[in-house]
């Protein structure tokens, strides 16, 4: 690389143990970016132990960063520029990198036990295992202990000051202020000063020796195009955040309190987190004692009158099914969101996949149909969280949010949206007429089959409602074999009315009929969209997965192939072949990993060759 080097975008990837920081590191200097105008998209990768031995591939931490001057979707195939703390980071991160790449070590990070823990046998910086790239050492530990000495430090509490000196290193690297992280960290650490001074200083020592002339000479400063986005104002935004910010925005355009309900697992976790700080928003937040007690409290919620959210990933999905049911059959709105992982059973805890498609349209006892949506990207979670509660509310009726756990992290530049322009969320009034209490809490809307949101308190409203089949008109129980056919009939009519809520399906890139087209759906968008531009393919994205737009059929079937990448064995191209009688190509992946934009154009190369079916 050049000393001074314009490019149109790069690919950062930050690596080393899961003590090291590296997942604050990233997640600021993808704030800088963000302040910057540029273009970014991010993929925050952890270890799946909750804390594997120091020094191990198996603990190694990593964050990636695509930047530039955009459209950036995806976290990048090929990393330009890795930092690595030790060899354990190396080695994992090492298969990654393009040719040519930079690659900047800690010194001080290979010690002949570090070395021997990664797998080593002899130090990669003296063989020829990095001759394809740039490489650039410095001694970081040691570096960073000189700048935080004078601040009296323990040599362990010093040595957690060394992220912040790479960043400031990496911030030298792309000529960024450095006042965005100096505020972060005098907010994060007030009741620290110590900490606080050192952080910052250690921040400022390294970015004073990314001046210096013997760093200088080698490493380069790279410099970026601005994005070109609409006007207004934009935020670094991880899908976490925004489906918090959704909810609760649902909650203010339905004129309802929210209350949700969760039991902590990963990747779920970060959204009680994010929704226990917008208590001044109307959100109410509970931690149960397991997965059941969750949504049973949550549907508690529905049912006197709060909007009742709840939370999970596969395995604590699996435990809430049967509640699930209890909400189809009282007929309660509930928002259930499935941050999905890689499986089964515990499987890869923190690693990404889409592989609960089966389990939100099928995975329930009896005939339950529940409206499943998708979220495509992390910004996008706001928009899918809001619509979530809106079909719940119009059809009262429990619906699955799927999301995933590279959308719970990820982040990306979100425009903020006027919140006046956003239509209201509205619910069934409850009719006036002289019927009986019970048939007026159970007269369903013609056009969504939604029933009134009859809450305890309510004068002259008492009914009944449970988990038992129930008269189609008054709700009493009833075991009457034409009554469960009628009602079974009518939960299902109740769904397939979702569709004539939803707008037609549109294209995302490319003609609306021709040779090909990629359907995806979920987190899969970004590379999708990528491989797609890249080979003037038509692309099409589906948020809503149960029911389908209406008008899905018809336009898929203008096209003679139909390609499906999903991260799991083929679930939407079964769902496609099950609801619209197509034969899609299916092209699965099950790594933990997203898609590559370069495995994609590969793919479609060959499909259009007809070499794949």
């Amino acid at each position: 690389m050049n000393k001074n080097k314009d490019v149109e975008s790069i690919v950062v990837r930050l690596a080393g143990d899961s003590g090291d920081g590296i997942q604050l590191m990233g997640s600021q200097f993808a704030v800088s970016t963000a302040l910057s105008g540029v273009d970014f998209a991010t993929f925050p990768d952890y270890p799946a132990e909750i804390r594997a031995p120091v020094g191990t591939t198996f603990g190694v931490s990593a964050y990636q960063i695509n930047l530039g001057g955009g459209p950036i979707t995806t976290p990048g195939d090929a990393p330009d520029v890795l930092v690595a703390f030790n060899p354990a980071a190396l080695k994992v991160s090492l298969s990654l990198l393009k040719r040519g790449a930079l690659v900047i070590l800690n010194n001080d990070g290979f010690t002949p036990r570090n070395l021997a823990k990664a797998g080593y046998d002899s130090d990669p910086r003296e063989g020829d295992v990095l001759t394809d790239f740039q490489v650039i050492t410095a001694d970081i530990t040691h570096l960073n202990l000189e700048a935080v000495k004078e601040f009296g430090l323990s040599k362990s509490e010093g040595g957690r000051c060394k992220n912040f000196w790479a960043l400031g290193a990496l911030l030298w690297m792309f000529g960024r202020d450095l006042q965005s992280v100096e505020t972060w960290i005098k907010r994060r650490l007030a009741e620290h000063p110590t900490l606080r001074d050192a952080n910052i200083t250690a921040l400022h020592a390294g970015h004073a020796y990314g001046e210096t002339a013997e760093l200088a000479a080698a490493l380069p400063q790279i410099h970026l195009p601005e994005i070109k986005l609409e006007s207004g104002e934009y935020r670094s935004i991880t899908g976490a955040e925004a489906l918090a910010l959704g909810i609760a925005a649902a909650g203010e355009l339905a004129d309802k309190p929210i209350m949700f309900c969760s039991y902590p697992i990963t990747p779920a976790s970060p959204l009680l987190h994010r929704l226990s700080r917008l208590c001044e928003m109307g959100v109410g937040t509970f931690q149960a004692e397991d997965e059941i007690a969750a949504i049973c409290a949550a549907i508690g919620a529905s049912y006197g009158g709060m909007i009742g959210v709840t939370s999970s990933s596969g395995p604590g999905i699996a435990l809430k099914t049967e509640a699930m049911g209890l909400a189809v059959n009282a007929e309660l709105p509930l928002v259930i969101v499935n941050w999905q992982r890689g499986g089964p059973s515990t499987g890869l805890p923190t690693k990404t996949e889409q592989s609960d498609l089966y389990q939100a349209v099928y995975g329930r006892n009896g005939d339950t149909p529940i409206p499943v949506l998708a979220a495509s990207t992390a910004g996008d979670c706001f928009e899918m969280a809001i619509e979530a509660v809106r079909i719940a509310l119009r059809h009262m009726t429990p619906v699955i949010l799927l999301a995933d756990g590279y959308l719970s992290n990820a982040a990306e530049p979100w425009k903020i949206p006027d919140v006046s322009a956003l239509r209201p969320i509205k619910h069934q009034p409850v009719p006036d007429s002289d019927e009986s209490p019970e048939c007026r809490a159970f007269t369903r809307d013609a056009d969504s089959l939604g029933r009134p949101w009859v809450t305890p308190g309510m004068p002259e409203l008492m009914h009944r409602i449970g988990g038992l089949e129930k008269d189609v008109a008054t709700g009493h129980i009833s075991y009457d074999p034409a009554n469960h056919q009628a009602m079974t009939d009518l939960r299902a009519a109740k769904v397939e009315l979702v569709a004539n809520f939803i707008p037609d399906q549109q294209m995302e890139l490319g003609d609306d009929s021709g040779d090909l087209v990629i359907v995806g759906w979920g987190s899969t968008y970004g590379p999708i969209y990528q491989a797609a531009r890249a080979t003037g393919t038509s692309f099409i994205h589906l948020r809503h997965l149960h029911p389908f737009p209406k008008n899905l059929g018809a336009l898929l079937g203008r096209f003679d192939k139909v390609l499906v990448p999903e991260m799991n064995t083929g679930q939407l191209a079964t769902l496609l072949r099950d609801k619209l009688c197509l034969d899609p190509i299916s092209f699965p992946k099950v790594s933990g990993q997203p898609f590559l934009i370069s495995e994609l154009v590969e793919k479609i190369a060959a499909v259009k060759k007809g070499q794949a079916s």
